[in-house]
């Protein structure tokens, strides 16, 4: 009996110490928090979401710089206007028209791009509900949609103007539009298509630029109707189907380094989880070597966001940008369970159907995961409710993180509620 007894409690030893942590033995409420590509916000006014942002010691945000990459596309395109000026204006009416696809009126992201087209266009007017009385950054731009202008006499943007080879033309907005499914879902290419449809039915010969918030838009205007009528193209994320496009004769797209992104959001995590200071494996080289360069990203400390620097891709160097899915050498080194034991992380995607989200970030995201030793769940939702994500949180105490992607930038708190 005794003999038994001794192997018995040996045998519950060897499975004490076999046995894993479990996620549940850290409170919810003192879990990594990492916000990624939508920034918890106000999407009225853009101010940030301190509360969200503060959650915890461990609560980080991860994302792109919004708005140098919203005036690097504007740049790009007014670039490609002055260097193309023969056979712009398709019409001759002296009046270089845009049409603009809007992804989310309420979303930082497309509120900033939609302003700095504007602004480098000179189309743009002050922001009169956010009390602007005159432009001085992009923040001061008004970012509504004008629905359609072709007589120029809306009161959210103004004629510009910009000199081709000599000769002055007026830049007018035609046309803008959120573009936003039955459903609910925006950054719709589906209705972007259809829209076009719309407005080149209605004032086709007038339009001579597309300018769209992302590449799934602009791709969806690009193959129903720009490429066949030769009307200059451009968009924003650098998807690898956009990029093999400008072959065709899409004109531009700006890339917001997702291999950048992805791996700073699994990064940040891992430091998180692993008490480590923030910046290992970042601007501090990792046991493994990875690290980043100092042109890749910033951080701002006081409002504890990582942002990746943007770059535009255009047909002088998007050769070099055709796989958006491919890993950075530079830092795709396999850490040691020893230095990093393997950890669960539950991720959402807001929208199971954003063509950025499902076909560039989320293969930049599983290149990173295992080489990081994180076994992450990938919940996709439908882009139009939280509770279609929240819904899966069903039981947090199984996780050891939480990487998170709203629906809208209000609602945080719908989230960080699960936790507490």
């Amino acid at each position: 009996m005794k003999k038994l007894l001794t192997l018995v409690l040996a045998l519950v030893m060897i499975l004490a110490l076999a046995a894993p942590a479990f996620a549940d033995e850290v409170p919810n409420g003192e879990k990594p928090v990492i916000w990624f590509n939508r920034q918890p916000s106000n999407s009225t006014t853009g101010e940030l979401d301190m509360d969200a942002l503060t959650f915890n010691d461990k609560t980080y945000y991860v994302g792109f710089d919004a708005k140098q990459g919203a005036e690097l596309q504007g740049q790009m395109i007014v670039d490609y206007l002055q260097a193309h000026g023969e056979g712009l204006d398709r019409n001759g009416d002296g009046i270089i028209g845009y049409v603009l696809c809007i992804g989310d009126i309420g979303h930082n992201d497309s509120i900033a791009r939609t302003r700095g087209a504007r602004k480098a266009l000179g189309t743009a007017v002050p922001d009169a509900a956010q009390g602007k009385t005159e432009i001085e950054t992009i923040d001061d731009v008004d970012p509504t949609a004008v629905g359609t202008n072709t007589d120029g006499s809306s009161a959210y943007v103004q004629d510009g103007a910009i000199t081709i080879d000599g000769t002055e033309y007026i830049v007018r907005e035609l046309a803008s539009q959120e573009m936003k499914n039955n459903s609910g879902a925006t950054w719709d290419a589906p209705t972007a298509g259809t829209t076009i449809g719309t407005w080149s039915a209605s004032f086709g010969d007038q339009i001579d630029v597309v300018v769209s918030n992302n590449d799934g838009m602009g791709m969806a205007v690009f193959n129903a109707w720009s490429k066949d009528n030769n009307v200059p193209t451009f968009g924003y994320d650098a998807n690898s189907d956009a990029v093999a496009a400008i072959a065709d004769g899409y004109c531009g797209t700006i890339s917001q380094n997702a291999d950048v992104q992805a791996y700073l959001t699994l990064r940040v995590m891992r430091n998180a989880l692993d008490d480590a200071d923030i910046m290992t494996g970042i601007s501090i080289p990792d046991a493994a070597g990875n690290v980043l360069s100092e042109d890749l990203f910033y951080y701002d400390e006081d409002t504890r966001c990582f942002y990746a620097l943007n770059g535009a891709v255009t047909a002088d160097n998007y050769e070099s940008f055709l796989d958006a899915t491919a890993p950075n050498a530079a830092f795709n080194n396999q850490l040691t369970e020893e230095d990093a034991p393997v950890k669960k992380v539950w991720l959402d995607i807001f929208n199971s159907t954003d063509n950025f989200l499902n076909a560039t970030y989320l293969p930049q995201l599983e290149n990173y995961d295992g080489i990081l030793n994180l076994d992450v769940e990938y919940i996709k939702g439908d882009g139009q409710t939280e509770a279609n994500i929240t819904d899966r949180l069903a039981n947090p105490s199984e996780y050891d993180g939480f990487a998170i992607n709203m629906v809208k930038t209000d609602n945080a708190a719908s989230y960080t509620s699960k936790l507490q």
